[in-house]
This record gives structure tokens, C-alpha cells and sequence, in this order.
């Protein structure tokens, strides 16, 4: 059995194309917690860490692994992506957890890296700040901070 088959049979893992699947902000918080091999990495831009925050993981004695998917300003893809990740993270096997705003980004990062190698590339659904509500705002329904997961301002 391969770790991928023991992520998605002991948490609750939603089927995706090209990675391994999508978790529940709560679900990937279970994972770091249990799994200890298990790496979240926040994929937004410098901005976004700085001016929204960032996921706290210091209370399962962790920090995020921060790698930007697309560059502030300009948005273009991160060339160097795989290879900063793949250069952190010598597990193929190590659960891989990746999140954004709202779980897109993420998504491609999670196909990038299991088309590296990478067996266990997880996304978290609805980000960390989850989708827009009626008043066109993030941040009150779903995703991480919504989900009262631990998080701090940089």
C-alpha cells in the first residue's frame, strides 16, 4: 500500500485530476497533526502573507513552508517553484499539503509537484481565506481562517 492510498483511506479526501485529492481545511490540520512528515505549504504571494497572514503551525511544532506559485507583481509563474520545494522536501512520500486564497492555485501546485514525483500532494479546498460570501468578501465562510485554524499576521 502506498502513503498515497494510506492518506486518502484514513482522512476524508475528495477525489481531484492529476494529485491526490482535496482536503477540508480541518481535515489538513488533522493530517499535520497526526502525520509528522506531513508539510503545508502556502503558496500566495509575499503580499498576501504579509498583508492577510499566514497559517500558524507552532502548536504541532511546525512552520508553513512559504513558496510563492505566482511572483508579486506581476503574477508570472514561479519558474523555480518545483525545484525550491523539491530542495526542502526530500519525502516523495511525505503527505504535502498545499494552500492559497481560495484553493486554485493550489490545486496547480499540487499537480506540479505529484508530476515531479511526489505521491501524496494534497489540496486544501477553499484556501485560506474560503470563497466569496454575499457581500463579495473572503474570510467568513470556509477555508482556513473561517475554519478558526490557527493564524497570524506576519
Amino acid at each position: 500500500m502506498s502513503k498515497d492510498n494510506s492518506i486518502s483511506g484514513a482522512y476524508e479526501v475528495s477525489p481531484a485530476s492529476g494529485y491526490a485529492g482535496d482536503v477540508a481545511p480541518k481535515t489538513a490540520w488533522k493530517i499535520l497533526t497526526e502525520r509528522p512528515e506531513a508539510v503545508l505549504i502556502d503558496v500566495r504571494t509575499r503580499a498576501e502573507w504579509n498583508f492577510v497572514g499566514v497559517p500558524d503551525l507552532a502548536g504541532v511544532g511546525k512552520k508553513p513552508a512559504l513558496v510563492e506559485w505566482q511572483m508579486f507583481p506581476t503574477m508570472q509563474p514561479n519558474p523555480d517553484f518545483v525545484a525550491a520545494l523539491a530542495g526542502g522536501v526530500a519525502n516523495k512520500d511525505a503527505p504535502l499539503l498545499f494552500l492559497c486564497r481560495s484553493g486554485a492555485r493550489s490545486a496547480a501546485a499540487a499537480k506540479a509537484m505529484t508530476a515531479a514525483g511526489y505521491s501524496a500532494c494534497l489540496n486544501v479546498s477553499d484556501g485560506f481565506e474560503g470563497p466569496l460570501n454575499g457581500e463579495a468578501k473572503r474570510g467568513s465562510s470556509d477555508g482556513w481562517k473561517a475554519s478558526g485554524l490557527p493564524w497570524r499576521q506576519t
